[in-house]
């Protein structure tokens, strides 16, 4: 059992809800468990710790008290096709979030595709999955990490936190910015012509761009210039040859890091 509490309207965010938890095995595995008893999503899950946090490829995700652990449900929230977009989406939103809690300007830089990071340490992460119901409505759902006061030190990247950085910010501050900077910004990626904004105020606040990176993918590597992001959201990479090409997934490392 996991202490809970009823659901409540969440913060800055007319339409959305909240239910907040104490230790729980994972926030977005609570959110699918809610998806599949037919809630009709715009539900947030927050907890005060995850004992099975998990990151983009099955990585773990470190879970300690202090820090924020939010998962976003969404049901049927865009045509299959545009459903990577979201990570951006959620990325821009929880960087002006960031800014809001922090008094910052652009305090954290997007690393594409979904992590934040500061001075080059990793801040906070961003998982995306997606399940098809039963009855064929698309679950999505949007996972937020964020380090407030503590970071891992044996993590594949640097890493570190706001307590780290100077700026005393409790989860629940942060999450109320979060909850109302990602309803705002799902409403601008909503209207016409949206991604392209969503795209462009990533771009603004985008780590490595005109940088010489390598883009690891399993097994294979791919090294040239961070040239742009294509209208999906693609990372287009400018090679020594001068030809451009576009990657649609992969770890990017600085050449140091690679």
């Amino acid at each position: 059992m996991t202490e809970t509490e009823d659901q409540n309207p969440a913060p800055g965010a007319p339409g959305f809800r909240v239910e907040r938890h104490g230790a729980v095995p994972s926030t977005n595995t609570l959110a699918f468990e809610r998806a599949r008893a037919g809630d009709l999503g715009h539900i947030w899950m927050t907890a005060t710790e995850q004992t099975a946090g998990r990151g983009r490829r099955g990585r773990h995700w470190a879970s300690n008290q202090g820090n924020l652990f939010a998962s976003l449900l969404l049901i049927n929230p865009a045509p299959t096709n545009r459903l990577p977009e979201l990570p951006m989406v959620a990325a821009v939103a929880l960087s002006k979030a960031i800014d809001l809690a922090t008094g910052g300007y652009h305090l954290a830089k997007l690393k594409w595709p979904n992590d934040l990071l500061v001075s080059g340490a990793k801040l906070s992460g961003i998982l995306l999955e997606a399940e098809t119901l039963v009855d064929n409505r698309t679950a999505v759902v949007l996972g937020f990490g964020v380090n407030c006061v503590t970071h891992p030190h044996d993590a594949l990247y640097p890493c570190t936190d706001l307590a780290a950085l100077g700026y005393r910010v409790s989860a629940e501050d942060l999450f109320h910015h979060l909850a109302s900077s990602l309803a705002d910004e799902l409403a601008t990626w909503n209207s016409s012509n949206g991604f392209s904004q969503i795209r462009s105020g990533w771009l603004e606040r985008a780590a490595h761009l005109r940088q010489q990176v390598t883009v690891r993918n399993g097994d294979e590597a791919v090294t040239g210039q961070f040239h742009n992001l294509d209208d999906r959201g693609h990372l287009v990479l400018k090679l020594d040859n001068g030809s451009l090409k576009t990657i649609f997934a992969g770890d990017v490392f600085l050449p140091e890091q690679g």
